[in-house]
């Protein structure tokens, strides 16, 4: 289970009621302790230890963000930076600080351009800033020359939950880039009522059958570990895109995802009256009806749009002269039938993918699920 965060959901400059670009995304893993089977957290929450997370671009004042929410510095585990505009990475530099200062001492995967490198490389020598930790620096220029899909980075969380991040180049005034986030957890389940249904009792017989041994019981019975054993594999797979005015560059990577988030800086009203005022400037960003159309032309069942111009308030009102939220929602919704929702700062949603369940009898597929869960003011 992936549970998103998202930390700013302004484009360009913050307002009073949003900041700038800032997605965190918690790696959750309902096997292990501290989650109830529903894969809802428990109110005493899973144990931090187990709760790794990635934060997707890191805009000025993400860290003070940070500090209405549960998420630790420590459990960060990777940050990736779309592109190299300021309202995706200059909050960066303090935040690492923060981390340093905080007592951070694990190694953090950076997943970004080259310029971003550059720009650390001089705030660590006009500022002192010294971090006590290794920042393992992932160009992504460097990861999209690469053959042979190595254009992906994985992550072991531990021996049944793996991540892995994929670079998808994006269109923009500069080079920008969405991620492909896909969480992996397999679980051996060893079927107890069918070896106690066949006379077998617990004994260290199980536990050689769940680890895929054949054995012989003291009666003299064969058991192969395939009768008695299946393996859940559940993939979920978030795309998270920069900013970026042609969404066709993701059809490849959304075949299998359960959401896109997307940017939708305008209605496609106003992205056209801004290029007949100025046909010489392109603003390359989205309008919520281009990723509608895309989205329906794709068949995704869920997209969450963000990044939205500070012209629109946050409230919902499509009987109101003052632009806002709903402006954008019936842009979307008015070529898209698909579950939709508009990001505000600090709001959760969880996403499940689809569950094999792979035994010796037959595979069969449980659906996923995106939900939103509140905001990380309130929990």
């Amino acid at each position: 289970m992936l549970k998103l965060t998202f930390l700013g959901t302004s484009a360009g400059v913050p307002t009073k009621r949003r900041n700038v670009t800032a997605l965190a995304i918690e790696c959750l893993n309902p096997h292990a302790s501290g989650l109830s089977k529903g894969n809802q957290p428990h109110s005493n929450s899973q144990n931090k230890k187990s709760r790794p997370w990635l934060l997707i671009d890191c805009g000025e004042g993400t860290q003070q963000q940070l500090l209405h929410t549960k998420l630790s510095l420590r459990q960060l585990t990777a940050i990736c930076i779309t592109h190299v505009h300021g309202d995706h990475c200059y909050g960066l530099p303090g935040l690492l600080a923060s981390a340093a200062m905080s007592g951070r001492r694990e190694p953090l995967t950076l997943i970004a351009p080259k310029a971003i490198s550059a720009l650390l490389d001089a705030f660590i020598l006009h500022t002192e800033l010294y971090l006590p930790f290794t920042l393992n620096f992932m160009s992504i220029e460097d990861l999209l020359s690469q053959e042979d899909n190595k254009s992906k980075v994985k992550i072991d969380l531990d021996n049944q939950h793996q991540l892995m991040i994929e670079v998808y180049p994006l269109s923009h005034r500069v080079p920008s880039h969405g991620f492909g986030i896909t969480q992996t957890i397999s679980r051996r389940t060893l079927n107890t009522d069918k070896l106690v249904a066949n006379g077998v009792p617990a004994s260290a017989l199980w536990g050689k059958l769940q680890q895929g041994e054949n054995v012989i019981a003291e009666d003299g019975q064969h058991l192969l570990s395939a009768d008695y054993v299946h393996d859940d594999v559940q993939r979920t797979k978030v795309v998270i895109a920069g900013d970026n005015d042609t969404p066709e560059c993701l059809s490849e990577a959304v075949m299998d995802a359960d959401l896109l988030v997307h940017e939708a800086t305008y209605t496609h009203e106003v992205m056209m009256a801004i290029q007949a005022r100025n046909p010489d400037f392109d603003p390359m960003h989205s309008s919520a009806h281009i990723v509608g159309t895309f989205a329906q032309k794709m068949s995704l069942k869920n997209i969450i749009l963000t990044h939205f111009s500070a012209r629109y308030q946050s409230f919902d009102n499509p009987d109101s002269e003052t632009p806002n939220m709903a402006y954008i929602r019936l842009d979307a919704q008015s070529v898209y039938q698909g579950n939709i929702w508009l990001a505000e700062d600090f709001a959760q949603y969880s996403v499940n993918g689809a569950t094999d369940l792979v035994d010796n009898q037959a595979g069969s597929q449980k659906e996923s699920r995106v939900q939103y869960v509140g905001s990380a003011r309130s929990n």
